[in-house]
């Protein structure tokens, strides 16, 4: 093995050992300080929004796991390459460490719920990898080099070569390290051994780490199955007859897009939320005290401003909660208040405005999801819920904390990246049946998908068949204009290739646009187009 590629190796063995025991570090105390998810979480906040929709666009819910891979990648190039340079200097050795463990630090520190001791994991784990990266670049000692024939002793036999001799043969000894030796030095065999034992090590450690985040999920998972949700004092109408089964969005299929790196597991227990801000009085209440009050049951369809047109970030769910308003006129609403900032267990903000949740719509502090208490990637254990808004405006997961304050005086986390401030949901379509270049039977054929513009309904929505006439589609029955519709048209399609194309005319009479606009920075518009071919 060469030396530099050996070097290389070395410090990417002593940067993993140190991570390793830096995530350990981390799950054993507080685990949003792990050094991955803390750099992940300043990536994401420092990537701009053409990158961000990008990433969603093309990646989907793998958008995480591939940022994390990406971040892993560029700290094994790095690491290889302070590795080189420690092998020429030891001292670049802590200098290198320093750096990486200075960025986790930062990073940490940087995250909106972050404490002073978010940086210990980091700088510990920088500690440890530059004090094995210079122990493994001691100096060598001097059985660690190859034996030369001058450095053994004269024997009495010895005698001086002469030019009757056979032809001098290449000192392979001195190459090799002695002529029994499997050709690698001494010191280099030793190196291996111990980058073998520091790779195990650092597996253990992150085996260990594992092992106590599994242990916090399954107490966070029987902590959240052991929820008794008492009935809604005013609970969801049934839904009507000749609604299709799956109008409502099943738990483990509803869409997930956040900024979560690691999704929170929220102690129930310990759990509070705190109204404060423009308010006469502020309030802290425990979910018990949520739960013991008056309940309110809703179906709500909330939709993802990322959503591309005929993208598939929407889902329509039975909430259970208590009306927002409820809680802040008990808080007493002062005057000039027209911002409700909802804060994240993880620091996330959101910003509704503040009459969303006073001007009779069901804008919920939710705790229930289709009939059991909120999933953890859904904002276990309160979420907020406003009808009409994005989520980015109005649907705050993992909710610990909620502020009245204006717009002149906060812009909320998306709001800072250049996003609307009022998020609300534009008129939109879907064509869910047939598939994007499906191959369907000459004849008749059921056009089908949803339509949505939430708070104003939906009125109409038609279907072109190759650029032609827009013919109405049959509109089913829907529970409220906070939910989408769904609809169905039937086609007789004749053989050959054709496009279909959607549009839908919301509850004020106003058509969906055609013009294609991307999501940012306020949603998307365009009609949806699939084509597909008949034969």
């Amino acid at each position: 093995m060469s030396r530099p590629l050996l070097a290389a190796i070395t410090g990417i063995v002593a940067a993993a050992t140190g991570i390793a025991v830096a995530e350990l570090s981390a799950a054993a105390t507080r685990p949003p300080a792990a050094p991955l998810v803390a750099v992940g979480g300043a990536v994401i906040d420092a990537t701009p929004a053409a990158v961000k929709e990008f990433a969603v666009r093309e990646l989907g819910t793998a958008d995480k796991p591939v940022l994390l891979a990406g971040i892993a990648v560029v700290l094994a190039f790095v690491a290889a390459q302070i590795g080189v340079a420690a092998a020429r200097w030891r001292a670049a050795a802590p200098a290198g460490a320093l750096l990486l463990g200075a960025i986790g630090a930062a990073a940490a520190l940087s995250r909106p719920a972050s404490i002073p001791a978010d940086a210990l994991p980091s700088l510990l784990g920088a500690a440890i990898a530059g004090a094995i990266l210079w122990w493994l670049n001691s100096p060598a000692r001097p059985s660690d080099r190859p034996a030369r024939p001058s450095d053994r002793p004269a024997r009495p036999n010895d005698h001086p070569a002469r030019s009757s001799d056979h032809p001098a043969r290449p000192r392979k000894e001195a190459e090799t390290g002695g002529a029994a030796g499997p050709g690698v030095p001494e010191r280099g065999r030793r190196r291996i051994l111990q980058l073998a034992a520091l790779a195990a090590s650092a597996a253990a450690a992150q085996a260990a780490g594992m092992t106590l985040t599994s242990r916090r999920e399954r107490t966070a998972s029987r902590s959240r199955e052991a929820i008794r949700l008492p009935a809604a004092t005013d609970p969801a109408q049934p839904l009507p007859r000749g609604a299709a089964a799956d109008f409502t969005t099943a738990n483990d299929a509803f869409y997930r897009v956040d900024t979560a790196l690691t999704v929170p597991r929220v102690d129930p227990d310990r759990w509070r939320l705190r109204i404060h801000g423009m308010v006469d009085r502020e309030i802290e209440l425990s979910l018990d005290d949520l739960l013991r009050r008056p309940l309110t049951e809703r179906d709500i369809t909330l939709n993802c401003v990322s959503n591309e047109v005929g993208g598939p970030y929407i889902g329509t769910a039975r909430w259970l909660g208590i009306p927002l308003a409820t809680v802040l006129r008990e808080a007493g609403i002062r005057a000039g208040a027209d911002q409700i900032v909802a804060r994240s267990v993880e620091g996330m903000t959101i910003g509704t405005p503040l009459v969303t949740a006073l001007d009779g719509r069901d804008t919920l502090l939710a705790v229930g999801m289709n009939g059991e208490p909120l999933p953890h990637e859904h904002g276990f254990p309160v979420r907020m819920i406003t009808p009409g808004l994005y989520g980015y405006a109005g649907a705050c997961k993992w909710l610990t904390a909620i502020e009245l304050t204006t717009f002149d005086r906060f812009d909320a986390y998306w709001v800072e990246r250049g996003w609307s401030a009022q998020g609300t949901v534009k008129t939109a379509s879907r064509i869910d049946r047939p598939k994007p270049f499906a191959r369907v039977a000459a004849g008749p054929v059921t056009v089908a998908g949803v339509a949505w513009a939430q708070r104003r309904g939906i009125a109409a929505v038609e279907i072109s068949v190759d650029g032609g006439p827009w013919n109405a589609a049959e509109l089913l029955p829907t529970a409220s204009v906070d939910t989408w519709v769904q609809w169905r048209y039937s086609w007789r399609a004749s053989p050959g290739p054709h496009s279909l194309a959607v549009r839908a005319t919301d509850g004020d009479g106003v058509v969906q646009p055609a013009e294609r606009v991307t999501p940012y920075p306020d949603g998307a518009t365009g009609r949806h187009t699939v084509t597909v071919t008949a034969g």
